[in-house]
């Protein structure tokens, strides 16, 4: 399975546009070859460089359509969006997508699909502990896109 974005490349620096210091809008994402027997996706967005135990989750989405292989740039912050999924809570306790907002140096951002066997059964909001866990032995593929950011204050500096 690959996960890609008109956005930015692998490696490469997430446009400001998609940051706390832009307009802080998701990504446009697309992906393809998906197992054939997927019955929902999750994309977890996920900054492991934050400054906190465990990182610093950016954006969770499950129970995305089998049948979806793209997300349009910037999802509205509502808990079903259609022809997306449900949305959860980023670590900062709200629904939707949460953009780069580093508070020094270049972070690492990774924006990782799931293909599962199964819908999850979870109510909007839930949080990243709460998906990890419900797609624990119904993960049947895994892609990853990373980007990176550092804050525009810190580069002047």
């Amino acid at each position: 399975m690959q996960l890609t974005s008109a956005a930015f490349q692998a490696g490469a620096e997430i446009p400001s546009y998609f940051t706390s210091d832009g307009d802080d809008v998701s990504p446009e994402l697309s992906w393809k070859d998906a197992p054939q027997e997927t019955k929902s996706f999750a994309l977890i967005v996920h900054d492991p460089d934050a400054p906190r135990t465990g990182g610093f989750t950016h954006w969770v989405v499950y129970n995305i359509a089998p049948e979806t292989a793209h997300v349009e740039e910037n999802v509205p912050d509502a808990e079903t969006i259609a022809g997306v999924g449900i949305q959860g809570k980023n670590d900062a306790g709200k629904i939707g997508y949460m953009g780069p907002a580093p508070p020094s140096g270049v972070h690492r951002y990774f924006f990782r699909l799931f293909a599962l066997d199964t819908r999850l059964d979870l109510r909007p909001g839930a949080t990243h502990k709460q998906v990890s866990a419900a797609m624990k032995g119904h993960i049947l593929a895994q892609a990853e896109l990373m980007g990176t950011y550092e804050k525009n204050s810190q580069r002047a500096a």
